[in-house]
């Protein structure tokens, strides 16, 4: 990572919203007061340095920090702007000598001093844009505080700035009363700074080590930093060039260790011995554990932990609970002591946890294992892993029965945990190699039956064929050993969830039968949830049977969460929102939040975080509005960028994109998409060969004929068909006017199989057109007009495709009513098919397809110039913009030129209002 000269890292991660909010203020030339709050290292100073550099020309800009002991320095704040701006001389500051004499002259009044300062300010400012900033105000003197409630009172462009840490401000300190006297005088906008998430995180050690990095290491060193960027920073920085992984493991460095201890300075010997045993307790500290092993009474150790609170050491987490407000303190106190007294109260806690009647086993644990307790700790952990297993803490399940396997290494029942714990927490590998060993080891047909189970969803996750098939086979001889009862019947479930992720519909179904028979006869109600999930979702994917799919899905998904079986809830939800909608899109997307929730519940990553996004993406879709339906896959992507997912499936967040992005007409986006997918394995056969073919025809590219022959030989390979993908790549193929012989061929192959009716229709309209045959290409169009099943954008196409046939017959009026109802299924759409409309309408003598759009109060941009305007409205720069949309700077710079142009404006400032008009 490279760093600043302060000590930051070039890249400002999870503060986008806050830099957009001060931009937005900047640009709304009235007078605007912020208030930045944050615990010491949260990024204030780094907020405010990223912002400045984005601020229009003409404004100036002023910028004091306060220091420790300020409060002793009038006027300090001002004088150290004015000083930064380069305004300080030996004799006072250039142009208002008379008003810095006046402001540090001791023996003038309060009032003609703090008159002195505003002149100042206004002599440096003048009727120019401007921004002020005070720094640090929990160490302003009285008189800066003073100074900068009376500057918000200035009229004109000016946004006034305040940074301050809340932790350090007392009810006798002066910036307490101004926050007080601010908030009943002024509209303050308060921007409080969070730690980082995991998330960001992960994405901030990607960029220091110029690649993802693992979940594990990711969630490790958020964890030991709380997701304090300056703590997570200097730790890199104590260990630049090392790999990250090993960062994990390294002591604190000297430096850090000392600027956190020096928080604990001045405690009594009993405070002390408090505080080293609170720093030993863990991440969680009930105050009766604390009472237990420090014996100290109650009186004492509500005095102790008081003052640790106020000086920010601890915080109250909970009802008699507390934990360190930076989890590098506990680490820093707890590396200066002696190792037999860290034992000495380990096992104090671990005696007391014992005596108790309801403890957390991840404490029991955690303290048996550092007293060197082997058994207990065994014992704790698989308590522990199937408790949080059960409220769907998946990675602390893990982490627990890894603890547990550490000294008992054959133990079934943590293999089991481990196992399911880290699949559903997106390790692949990890749950893989913990569910052979599973298999390996079971002794009895249940645990080889359920590690067999989880071996066959793993192979198919991990796009492993080969693998299912064996698994497959093993289930299906381990079947025909058992008698008819609960482990034959869960292994039946077994078999129809490996055929239903085949394709393999007849098996599917009839391995789904037999388990709801056994079910039925010896009364397992999770097994006939189970195989109701294979039955629902293999006939949900037919068109002939899709409406009882769904019912069956629907109808069992109450019964699934009542019986806390997450997992399933979550996948049936999953498989509802893939079919077309029966109801609402607010219905469906009701169904989409349930299905986060269940899988939340069951720490079911994948469907938690990539699968709903994406679905946020398939509504947007859903709605006609392209632009929401990338911006919904750009909020995915980032979620997964930061992270390496051993063993998962390809980032089919940026397949979809690319997709979608082909639809916008950004080609040169699909292109850099594309070389990240071809260093990814897992990729289905037909997906490089298609966006290859796809983008080649969209892009004029002479390779198109010869790209052909890779998606006919990927279609080969592939047992299922896509209504959706035929009409893409047949659109491609006609829109670069390939022999017409080929794409016949085309259509041939990506029809032979099971398509939505509508899809077919639609497709072999395009064909008919192909071959001359008008009549059946218009009755083709025409018969999806209302399609259910097909989105408004697609049928805006079959609209556009229709008037184009009538306009060849001489049907004017008929060919106008098509093109204009095409034009309001595509009026939040863009790219070729709106260009195609546009052609038809040209023809016609009709405006284009979004100047129609104008008159009814749409804005003329492109899906894509929309996007960016939208943001640009929100205050980011050409920079930030190129981040969030993964484009360059020179890119972010042309979409900025094009929208200033097409709205009529001059500046970025008047965007916003370009768009509310």
């Amino acid at each position: 990572m490279r760093f600043l000269r302060d000590g930051a890292s070039q890249s400002m991660i999870g503060r986008d919203h806050e830099l957009r909010q001060l931009t937005r203020l900047v640009a709304s030339g009235r007078p605007q007061v912020a208030i930045v709050g944050g615990e010491p290292g949260i990024g204030k100073t780094r907020l405010i340095q990223e912002f400045l550099p984005t601020l229009p020309e003409g404004n100036v800009v002023l910028v004091g920090h306060a220091e420790p002991g300020s409060l002793a320095r009038p006027y300090e704040l001002l004088l150290d702007a004015i000083d930064g701006a380069g305004r300080l001389t030996s004799r006072g500051v250039l142009g208002v000598d008379a008003e810095v004499a006046s402001l540090v002259d001791p023996g003038r009044s309060p009032v003609e001093r703090l008159h002195a300062g505003l002149d100042i300010v206004s002599r440096l400012v003048g009727d120019a844009p401007s921004v002020l900033v005070f720094e640090d105000l929990h160490w302003a003197d009285s008189e800066s505080a003073a100074l900068f409630e009376r500057l918000a009172d200035r009229p004109g462009a000016h946004l006034l700035i305040g940074t301050y840490r809340p932790g350090e401000v007392t009810s006798r300190h002066p910036v307490s009363a101004l926050l007080e006297r601010m908030e009943r005088r002024h509209a303050v906008t308060h921007l409080r700074l969070e730690r980082l998430t995991t998330a960001e995180t992960a994405a901030m050690l990607a960029i220091a080590g110029g690649r993802p990095v693992s979940y594990r290491t990711a969630v490790t060193l958020h964890n030991r930093t709380g997701g304090n960027p300056f703590f997570l920073e200097e730790l890199l920085r104590a260990y630049e060039g090392q790999d990250l992984e090993a960062v994990c493991e390294q002591p604190l460095p000297w430096s850090l260790a000392e600027v956190l201890r020096r928080q604990a300075t001045g405690l009594d010997p009993a405070g002390q011995r408090i505080l080293e045993a609170a720093a030993l307790l863990g991440h969680r500290i009930p105050f009766d554990l604390l009472a237990a092993v420090t014996k100290a009474g109650e009186d004492e150790l509500i005095d102790v932990l008081r003052e640790l609170v106020q000086r920010g050491v601890l915080v109250e987490s909970g009802d008699d609970e507390f934990t360190f407000r930076h989890a590098l303190l506990r680490e820093a106190i707890t590396g200066q002591m002696l190792s037999r007294q860290r034992r000495r109260l380990h096992e104090a806690a671990l005696e007391a946890l014992l005596a108790a009647d309801e403890v957390d086993p991840a404490l029991v644990a955690h303290h048996a294992e550092a007293a060197g307790r082997y058994d207990d700790m065994v014992a704790a952990a698989r308590r522990g892993a199937a408790l949080y297993l059960s409220i769907g803490s998946a990675y602390q399940a893990l982490q627990l029965s890894e603890m547990g396997l550490e000294e008992e290494g054959d133990d079934l029942e943590l293999l089991s945990a481990a196992a399911r714990a880290a699949w559903l927490a997106g390790l692949l590998d990890d749950a893989a190699e913990y569910a052979r060993k599973w298999r390996d080891l079971a002794t009895t047909s249940t645990d080889r039956a359920d590690a067999l189970y989880l071996l066959i969803r793993l192979a198919w996750e991990s796009d492993d064929t080969t693998g299912m098939e064996s698994w497959t086979t093993e289930i299906e001889q381990l079947i025909a050993t058992l008698p008819p009862g609960a482990d034959q019947a869960r292994a039946m479930t077994a078999v129809a969830q490996s055929a239903m992720l085949r394709d393999r519909v007849d098996e599917a179904l009839l391995w789904s039968d037999r388990a709801l028979a056994l079910a039925a006869e010896f009364d397992l109600p999770a097994v006939r949830l189970a195989a109701l999930v294979e039955k629902g979702s293999t006939l949900a994917e037919q068109p002939a049977t899709a409406e009882e799919g769904r019912a069956i899905l629907a109808g069992m998904i109450d019964e699934a969460e009542k019986l806390g079986e997450w997992v399933l809830a979550a996948r049936a939800l999953y498989n509802l929102v893939q079919m077309p909608p029966s109801e609402s899109l607010a219905d469906q997307a009701e169904v989409l939040e349930r299905m986060r929730v269940d899988a939340e519940r069951a720490g079911f990553e994948s469907l938690a975080v990539a699968a709903y996004f994406q679905g946020r993406a398939r509504i947007a879709m859903r709605e006609g509005d392209l632009a929401a339906a990338i911006a919904a896959l750009d909020e995915g992507r980032t979620r997964d960028r930061g992270y390496v997912l051993r063993g998962r499936r390809a980032d089919y967040h940026s397949v979809f994109l690319a997709g979608l992005s082909l639809e916008a007409g950004e080609l040169r986006r699909v292109t850099a998409i594309l070389a990240e997918l071809r260093s990814q394995p897992g990729l289905s056969p037909l997906v490089l060969p298609g966006l290859d073919f796809h983008l080649a025809c969209r892009s004029s590219d002479d390779r198109a004929i010869e790209l052909l022959d890779g998606v006919l030989a990927a279609l080969a390979q592939l047992p299922w068909r896509s209504g959706e993908q035929a009409h893409d790549l047949i659109t491609a193929a006609l829109y670069a006017g390939l022999p017409r012989e080929r794409v016949r061929h085309l259509g041939e192959v990506m029809l032979d199989g099971q398509l939505w009716d509508d899809w077919r229709e639609l497709v072999t309209a395009q064909l008919a057109e192909l071959a001359g045959d008008d009549d059946r290409a218009l009755r083709g169009y025409r018969a999806v007009f209302d399609s259910a099943i097909l989105p408004p954008s697609v049928r805006g196409t079959a609209h556009t495709l229709a008037a184009r046939r009538l306009l060849a017959a001489g049907q004017n009026a008929g060919a106008t009513k098509l093109a204009d109802k095409a034009a309001d299924l595509l009026s939040r759409w863009g790219g070729w098919r709106v260009a195609q409309l546009d052609q038809v309408r040209a023809q016609l003598g009709l405006a284009p397809a979004h100047s129609r759009a104008v008159a009814n109060g749409v804005v003329p941009l492109t899906p894509r110039e929309r996007e960016v305007a939208l943001l640009v409205a929100e205050g980011l720069t050409n920079a930030e913009l190129a981040r969030r949309l993964y484009i360059s700077p020179k890119t972010a710079a042309v979409h900025v030129s094009s929208i200033l142009h097409k709205l009529g404006v001059a500046s970025r400032t008047e965007v916003a209002g370009a768009l509310t008009r």
